[in-house]
């Protein structure tokens, strides 16, 4: 839409205008008001894990404290009224979540040079990509706050940790990607908990990968298919009573590699009760001194070890030291802890009720379009050689009930690096 705009917006607001100066001051208040809107509405669309958060202003001259508010349900009215006797009243019973805010922000710089072409071009582009970098940025501080909660789902519950998800095997029985019957299960623990749903059903983020294992099921619908009056931003469809909304951004969860060539090594030979693993693949000088002190599993064991040192060696002569004693068998697989068996990619799908948890809200000062005309750096810019345009936003995140949340971890049929 803001696109749009663009192609009809009257040039002559800038006729006034010295070229070569992009700043707040040179810039009308209609245009200065426009680039404000034209920035969040770029940031918007990027912010997929903060549309179904309770949504708070930031105070102004409220201090770095915002609170976040949840009120406690009202038990049953079951004693019996008598006639003419008022009965006693309920308190409304709240707890409030307090929790501090805290400021983001980046610029680009533009030289006087680039500034010479185009004013309008320029200070739309460089809002055009500050926009997206903003609303990624302020995403991801979200994401990271719901991938923090402890309500968890691993697939259908054939295992108990994220280590033991496994994907990308030929016995299909084998590989843990998301069902219908996983999200059956995360619905019931909801309504378990008397979460209430989002509008007409509960809401689920998630990534393509993941989707792509999901919707090849024939109970899917599509969301041309039931064509909603309140579409959500990167909605594709529903099943079993959830409304997907995609995103790249959903988190993925992966080891990281081992040694630079490898994202995981394998054990060589038998080993029993001892604390230093030889293994099959080749560990560089580099390697072995940046491997001390990483957390790994074997064999998608529970047990985590930490890599005390590691001596280098050509394929078939290097090992690691841990911490702890090693019983394992020829072959099997070590990995950096974070990520499925042998360091296969795990995937949050969060499936989200009503209230779960709350932000900061991106209008009203939650972010803000900056611009500095040339020469403003006083002495810092003898020349006036340098302008900037950036953006600066105030966030906070937080979960209000957990158990309003469900966070299924699945493998897939693809394996994407982590995010």
């Amino acid at each position: 839409m803001k696109d749009l705009l663009l192609k009809d917006i009257n040039l002559q607001l800038f006729a006034d205008l010295n070229t070569n100066v992009t700043t707040d001051s040179g810039l009308s208040e209609e245009m200065k008001t426009f680039y404000s809107d034209y920035l969040i509405d770029q940031a918007g669309p990027k912010l997929v894990h903060d549309q179904f958060g309770q949504k708070h202003p930031i105070p102004k001259n409220g201090g770095k404290v915002i609170e976040f508010r949840k009120y406690d349900p009202l038990p049953k009215a079951l004693t019996v009224l008598t006639e003419g006797v008022t009965p006693d009243g309920q308190k409304l019973t709240m707890s409030t979540l307090k929790s501090e805010v805290r400021q983001y922000g980046s610029y680009i710089t533009l030289s006087d040079v680039l500034l010479l072409t185009a004013i309008d071009n320029n200070l739309v582009q460089a809002t055009k990509l500050l926009g997206k970098q903003a609303g990624e940025t302020l995403d991801t501080i979200t994401r990271e706050v719901l991938n923090g909660g402890t309500n968890v789902q691993y697939a259908e519950g054939q295992v108990s940790s994220r280590a033991q998800l496994n994907g990308g095997q030929t016995d299909a029985t084998q590989n843990h990607y998301l069902t219908v019957d996983a999200i059956r299960m995360a619905v019931r623990t909801l309504k378990n908990q008397n979460a209430e749903k989002i509008g007409d059903s509960y809401v689920a983020i998630i990534h393509p990968d993941i989707a792509y294992d999901l919707m090849s099921d024939k109970a899917w619908k599509d969301v041309k298919d039931y064509d909603p009056e309140d579409w959500y931003a990167g909605e594709i469809g529903k099943i079993a009573g959830v409304r997907f909304v995609e995103t790249t951004e959903a988190k993925i969860f992966k080891s990281a590699n081992l040694t630079k060539s490898n994202a995981t090594l394998t054990v060589k030979g038998t080993v029993t009760k001892e604390f230093k693993v030889p293994v099959t693949e080749e560990i560089t000088k580099e390697d072995a001194f940046k491997m001390a002190g990483k957390q790994i599993t074997i064999n998608s064991g529970a047990t985590i070890y930490t890599i005390l040192s590691a001596e280098a060696g050509a394929a078939g002569n290097a090992s690691i030291t841990v911490d702890k004693e090693v019983t394992a068998a020829d072959t099997n697989p070590i990995a950096t802890v974070g990520g499925g068996k042998s360091g296969r990619a795990v995937y949050s799908t969060l499936v989200l009720a009503d209230n779960a948890y709350g932000v900061t809200d991106i209008e009203g000062g939650g972010l803000q379009h900056i611009v500095k005309n040339l020469g403003s750096a006083g002495s810092a810019d003898p020349l006036n050689q340098r302008a900037t345009v950036g953006w600066k936003a105030i966030k906070t995140a937080e979960r209000l009930v957990e158990p309003y949340m469900v966070r299924i971890e699945t493998c897939s049929t693809f394996d994407s690096p982590a995010n």
